[in-house]
């Protein structure tokens, strides 16, 4: 019960600070070669886990098989299209409207692929979120950095197919790996992930990394902060309610970041920073609120 209470707030933390680590690791790192070393050491910390901990493996190779295709999507193709995007021109503030796209694809998929039916406040709550992150980064709209957005068509592509691939593994984890040790799983998903970004850094980088301390503290956190701890969170948070609640905490990243980045960086906090996430906070307690009656109750 105290797991499913701070779980929330928990995760909230620790996925937006992926986007502070990325800054640094841009700096040291290219992004497919950052991403594929991530991969393979929470998979190596995820599978030392599973050891020690004797932790049940699938049985069949069908579920294998679904966990390492999940995971394909899940973080693998994710990560890679919203790296890529950024580094190739797409803004900040851009990039940021389009993840807060994420928990609309899923409530709108949902119906279709897993049977979820949201509520009227629900719904509400999700449209109220979408408002809130365009309140909250509308100052970056108007910005310098949106006058390249013409030449930056291919990657505003991918950063839309980053989405729409995260929004498929989440639907596709609800539907298809509702049993089964979570820590074998999150082992295998980090194994589809590698097939993917390692042939990308082999093909089109140098595989840079620069070994600096700033480079290892990005590679550690990583792996430990937001691979084990935040992602394993994520798979908890799928496993016990529905997918578009889950999905609607995505909306508290941007205001959570811009946070970090006014403590760590200086960045300031802008009034419409301020609006926009009050206005975010309201939209997600609708999403995640329980109903009188419930058309798909939550496992207990």
């Amino acid at each position: 019960m105290s797991l499913d209470r701070f779980a929330p707030a928990v995760f909230v933390f620790l996925w937006s600070t992926g986007w502070v680590v990325a800054k640094y690791a841009a700096l040291h790192s290219e992004p497919f070669t950052f991403l594929s070393i991530r991969y393979g050491l929470s998979a190596s910390a995820f599978l030392a886990l599973c050891l020690v901990m004797r932790a049940q493996w699938p049985k069949s190779r069908a579920t294998w098989l679904r966990a390492i295709y999940s995971g394909f999507f899940l973080h693998g193709f994710y990560l890679a299209g919203l790296w890529w995007a950024i580094a190739n021109g797409v803004p900040a503030g851009i990039s940021g409207i389009i993840a807060a796209l994420q928990p609309l694809l899923t409530a709108m998929a949902a119906p279709f692929l897993v049977g979820e039916r949201l509520q009227k406040t629900q719904q509400l709550g999700l449209a109220l979120g979408f408002v809130g992150i365009a309140v909250a980064i509308s100052p970056k709209l108007f910005g310098p950095a949106t006058a390249d957005l013409a030449h930056a068509a291919l990657p505003l592509a991918i950063n839309l197919v980053a989405m729409g691939s995260v929004t498929y593994g989440t639907l596709y984890q609800k539907k298809h790996l509702q049993s089964g040790d979570l820590r074998t799983i999150a082992t295998l998903q980090y194994v589809g992930a590698l097939i993917l970004t390692l042939p990308l850094s082999l093909i089109f980088e140098r595989q840079h990394f620069d070994g600096t301390a700033r480079a290892y503290g990005a590679l550690i956190w990583s792996v430990f902060g937001l691979s084990m701890g935040g992602v394993g969170l994520l798979l908890y948070l799928i496993r016990r309610g529905q997918v578009s609640r889950a999905a609607s905490l995505i909306y508290l990243m941007p205001p959570a970041v811009a946070l970090e980045a006014f403590i760590a960086f200086g960045e300031p906090l802008t009034l419409p920073l301020m609006v926009g996430t009050a206005v975010v906070v309201t939209g997600v307690y609708l999403t995640n609120r329980r109903a009188a009656e419930r058309q798909t109750p939550v496992e207990a």
